[in-house]
C-alpha cells in the first residue's frame, strides 16, 4: 500500500458534480497540484428540491412539476503544467426528472405544448488557468481565469419546460481571485472571489466562497460556503418576466462539506454534501455526493 502525504491528498482538488442551481460556483480549489501533478474525480450526485426561492416569499411546491430531482455524472481533472501554473476541467452529464401529474402535462401538449418530466444531456464544459503569484508564510495568493460553454445541444427557450432545463446555454468569462492559508497541524482556510460575465440574457453574477478544513495523512474533510448574486435580472412571475427563465435574477447561498480518503495506492474516495439556505429564484435544494479520485503521482512520506 501506498502511503500520501498531506501534500498528496490536499492536491486532489475534489469536485462534486451538481446541477444547474448548484453548480455555479468555480471548481477551484487553494491547494496547487505541483509540475505534473494531479488526478482525475469521477463522480456521482443526487439533487433534490419541492420548494423555491420566490419573490416575495417561498413557494411550497414548484409550478406544473412538484417536486425536481437532478442526477449527474462529473468528470474532472486537474494538472500542474508547473509549480506555480495549473489547469482544471470539468465536464457534466445531466439528468433533472419532475414530478408533474401526468394529467397535468397532457392538459398543457392539448393546449400546443409538448412538455416532459425528464430532460437529460451533456450540460456545459469549463476550463481554467490558476496561477500562484506571490506566496508570504503559509498564505498562498492565486488569480485564475476560465471559461464555461455549452456543450451538448439542451433547450433553454421551452417557456415552462424550462424549469427543469438541465442548463441555461451561456458561455461564461470567469475571473476569480484566491487567498489560501494552511498551517503544519493540516488546518487551512481558502477564502475565493470574483466576476462571471455570460452571454446571451443571463445575467453576470458575482462569486464568493469561503472553505475551512482540516486534512491529516490519510484524512481530508472541509466545509464551505457559497454565495452567488446576479447583477441585473428579472425574477419569475414578477413584472417584467416573460417566461425567459434564462433572463431571471439568481441569487443564492449554499452551504455543504466533503470528506476524503485515499483507498490504496494511486486511488481515494470522498463524500460529500449540502444544500442552498438562501436565495433567489432558485431551488430550495439539497444534495449527496460520492466521487472516486484516481491521481497522476504521489510522494512517500519517507521522502
Amino acid at each position: 500500500m501506498k502511503i500520501f502525504t498531506k501534500s498528496a491528498i490536499l492536491s486532489t482538488g475534489l469536485i462534486i458534480g451538481l446541477s444547474i442551481s448548484s453548480f455555479a460556483q468555480t471548481p477551484l480549489s487553494g491547494f496547487m497540484q505541483g509540475k505534473k501533478g494531479g488526478g482525475l474525480t469521477f463522480s456521482l450526485t443526487h439533487e433534490n428540491y419541492k420548494s423555491v426561492y420566490l419573490v416575495p416569499e417561498i413557494v411550497d411546491e414548484t409550478p406544473i412539476f412538484g417536486s425536481v430531482s437532478t442526477n449527474s455524472f462529473n468528470i474532472y481533472g486537474n494538472y500542474g503544467i508547473s509549480d506555480k501554473l495549473d489547469a482544471v476541467v470539468s465536464l457534466p452529464f445531466i439528468q433533472t426528472v419532475g414530478s408533474a401529474n401526468p394529467a397535468t402535462l397532457q392538459g398543457i401538449r392539448s393546449n400546443g405544448g409538448d412538455y416532459s418530466n425528464q430532460i437529460e444531456g451533456m450540460q456545459d464544459i469549463s476550463a481554467f488557468l490558476k496561477y500562484e503569484f506571490a506566496k508570504v508564510g503559509n498564505v498562498s495568493f492565486q488569480g485564475s481565469l476560465g471559461f464555461t460553454t455549452p456543450l451538448g445541444d439542451y433547450k433553454v427557450d421551452d417557456e415552462l419546460q424550462s424549469i427543469i432545463a438541465i442548463g441555461n446555454r451561456a458561455t461564461t468569462l470567469n475571473g476569480i481571485l484566491l487567498a489560501h492559508f494552511k498551517d503544519e497541524r493540516g488546518f487551512f482556510i481558502t477564502g475565493q472571489a470574483g466576476y462571471s460575465a455570460r452571454t446571451t440574457d443571463v445575467p453576470d453574477a458575482i462569486l464568493s466562497e469561503l472553505k475551512i478544513g482540516f486534512a491529516a495523512d490519510r484524512f481530508y474533510i472541509a466545509g464551505q460556503v457559497g454565495n452567488q448574486t446576479s447583477t441585473s435580472g428579472t425574477d419569475i412571475l414578477r413584472p417584467g418576466f416573460n417566461n425567459d427563465f434564462t433572463a431571471t435574477k439568481v441569487n443564492y447561498t449554499k452551504v455543504g462539506g466533503t470528506i476524503y480518503t485515499p483507498i490504496d495506492g494511486n486511488f481515494g474516495i470522498s463524500v460529500s454534501g449540502g444544500g442552498i439556505v438562501d436565495g433567489r429564484n432558485v431551488g430550495k435544494s439539497y444534495y449527496g455526493s460520492a466521487g472516486l479520485t484516481y491521481k497522476f503521482i504521489y510522494k512517500s512520506l519517507t521522502k
